[in-house]
C-alpha cells in the first residue's frame, strides 16, 4: 500500500488542511504575545504580517507548482541545494518548526478550556490537556487520509463560522467602533525592535500555509491547486485574524489582553456576552485547536516520512510494525508531547519562529541562487521576502536576548546539533555506500 495517495485531497480539503492549522495556531495561541509586543497596534500587525507572509509564499507556489511533491520542503531544498547538510538541517527545522507549533496548540487547548473551571491546578492541568489532545489526534491519524479531510472540512467550516460570529458579535457589543480598537499612531511605549518582534510572531501565524506544500503530490491537479490553496488560505486567514483581533481589541484594554495572553479570547468574550459567550468561544477554541493538531500532526507525518525516503535522516523501526509514516506520527507526537509539558506557550512560540524563519531565509536564498530561472520567479520578490525575513529575526533574537535570552541560546544550540548531526550523518552514509558501491563494480 502506498504512503502517498495521489489526487487524494481535493482543494476544498487542502484549503481546509492550510486553514485548520494557522486558525488554530495564531488567533488563539498568539494574539496575546503578540499583543505584549506591539500595544493596541496588534490588530495592525497581523495586517502587515500578511503582506509580508504573502511575499515569502511566492517562493514556495512558484517551486511547488512547477514541481509537486509530497516532500514538500525538503523537495524545494533538494532542487535548490541537492542532498547537503543544508538540505536536511533546514528541512529538520522545519520539522521541528511544525512538531513546535503542536505543541504551542496543545497548550493553548488547554488553556482554554481550564476557563470552563475553577483556576486551581490550572499549572497541572494545561500540560495534561495537551497531552491528552496529542495522544487523541494521534489515533485520529491512524485513521488515513480520508477521515482526515472530512474532519478537517467539517472542523474548519465550524470553526471559521464560530470565529466570525464571535468577532461581529465583539464588534456588535463594542457598537462597531473601530476608532477605539485600532490606533492611529504608534505610542512611545514600544520600540521598532519590539514591533518587528511582534512581526515575528504574526509571521508564524501564517506559517500553516506551508503544510499544504507537503501535501502537494496527493493534491488534485497540484500544479495549479497547491498555489491556489495557498492563496485562498492566506487569505482566508489574514480576514479572520484582523477581525478577531479588532473585536478583541474593542472590549479589553491591552493590560486586560496582555494579562490574559493564553486565553485573550476567552477572557474578551466575558465583558462582550457573559459566560454564554465565555462558553461558546472556549468551545469554538478547543474546535480549532484540535483540527490545528490533527491538520499539522497529518502534515508533518508525511514531510519527515519522505526524508527517510530521500535519506536525509536517519531512521530506526525499534520493533515497530506497519510503515514509516505511522512511525514518523509516533516520534514527532512523542516530542511534542515534551515540549508541551515542560515549555510554556511564550517559549514554545519563541523557538518555533525562530526556526522557521531560519528555515524561510534558507529556501528564499536557495530559490533566489539555483532555481528562479527554472521556475521563472521574480528575483525582486525574493530578495525582498529574504531582506524582510532577516531584519524581522534579528529584531526578534535583540528583543528575546534583553528578556529570556535562554530562548536565544536554545535555540543557537539546538540549530548547531541539527547541523552537526546532519552533516555527520551523510558523511557516515557516504562511507558507508562507497565500499557497497565499489564492490557491486568489481
Amino acid at each position: 500500500m502506498s504512503e502517498y495517495k495521489k489526487n487524494s485531497l481535493s482543494l476544498t480539503g487542502t484549503v481546509s488542511l492550510g486553514t485548520g492549522v494557522m486558525i488554530g495556531a495564531a488567533i488563539f495561541a498568539l494574539l496575546g504575545q503578540v499583543a505584549e509586543l506591539s500595544g493596541a497596534m496588534f490588530p495592525i500587525i497581523f495586517i502587515v504580517g500578511a503582506v509580508i507572509v504573502a511575499f515569502s509564499a511566492y517562493s514556495y507556489i512558484k517551486v511547488s507548482n512547477a514541481y509537486p511533491s509530497a516532500g514538500g520542503i525538503a523537495m524545494i531544498l533538494q532542487k535548490a541545494y541537492g542532498k547537503t547538510t543544508i538540505t536536511a538541517g533546514s528541512a529538520l527545522l522545519m520539522a521541528f518548526a511544525m512538531i513546535i507549533n503542536q505543541s504551542l496548540v496543545a497548550r493553548t487547548f488547554g488553556s482554554y478550556t481550564m476557563q470552563l473551571f475553577e483556576a486551581g491546578g490550572r499549572n497541572f492541568w494545561v500540560p495534561a490537556l495537551g497531552v491528552l489532545l496529542l495522544v487523541t489526534t494521534f489515533l485520529i491519524n491512524i485513521a488515513g487520509n480520508k477521515f482526515i479531510q472530512k474532519s478537517a472540512l467539517v472542523m474548519a467550516i465550524l470553526k471559521v463560522g464560530g470565529i466570525a460570529i464571535f468577532a461581529i458579535g465583539g464588534l456588535w457589543a463594542a457598537g462597531f467602533s473601530f476608532e477605539a480598537a485600532i490606533p492611529t499612531e504608534l505610542s512611545g511605549e514600544y520600540t521598532v525592535s519590539s514591533y518587528l518582534g511582534a512581526l515575528a510572531l504574526a509571521i508564524l501565524a501564517y506559517a500553516g500555509f506551508t503544510t499544504i506544500t507537503n501535501s502537494g503530490e496527493e493534491v488534485k491537479n497540484p500544479h495549479k491547486n497547491v498555489g491556489r490553496a495557498i492563496i485562498i488560505s492566506l487569505l482566508i486567514c489574514a480576514i479572520v485574524y484582523v477581525f478577531v483581533a479588532i473585536a478583541v481589541a474593542a472590549n479589553l484594554s491591552v493590560p486586560k489582553i496582555i494579562e490574559a495572553k493564553d486565553y485573550s479570547l476567552a477572557e474578551a468574550a466575558r465583558p462582550a456576552f457573559g459566560k454564554y459567550g465565555l462558553w461558546f468561544t472556549v468551545g469554538i477554541a478547543i474546535l480549532a485547536t484540535v483540527s490545528s493538531v490533527v491538520a499539522n500532526v497529518f502534515a508533518i507525518s508525511r514531510m519527515t516520512a519522505m526524508l527517510t525516503k530521500m535519506k536525509l535522516i536517519p531512521h530506526k523501526h525499534f520493533g515497530m510494525p506497519g510503515r514509516i509514516q505511522k512511525h514518523m506520527l509516533v516520534y514527532t507526537v512523542s516530542i511534542a508531547i515534551v515540549l508541551t509539558i515542560f515549555f510554556d506557550l511564550s517559549r514554545i512560540a519563541s523557538l518555533g519562529a525562530v526556526f522557521y524563519i531560519v528555515m524561510d531565509m534558507v529556501v528564499h536564498w536557495g530559490v533566489l541562487k539555483h532555481l528562479r530561472k527554472d521556475v521563472r520567479a521574480n528575483p525582486a520578490i525574493v530578495t525582498l521576502a529574504l531582506v524582510i525575513d532577516a531584519v524581522v529575526l534579528a529584531a526578534f533574537l535583540w528583543i528575546k536576548a534583553s528578556s529570556d535570552i535562554l530562548i536565544v541560546w536554545l535555540s543557537l544550540l539546538l540549530m548547531a546539533l541539527i547541523f552537526a548531526g546532519e552533516k555527520w550523518f551523510l558523511k557516515r552514509r557516504k562511507e558507508l555506500s562507497d565500499p557497497n558501491e565499489k564492490h557491486d563494480h568489481a
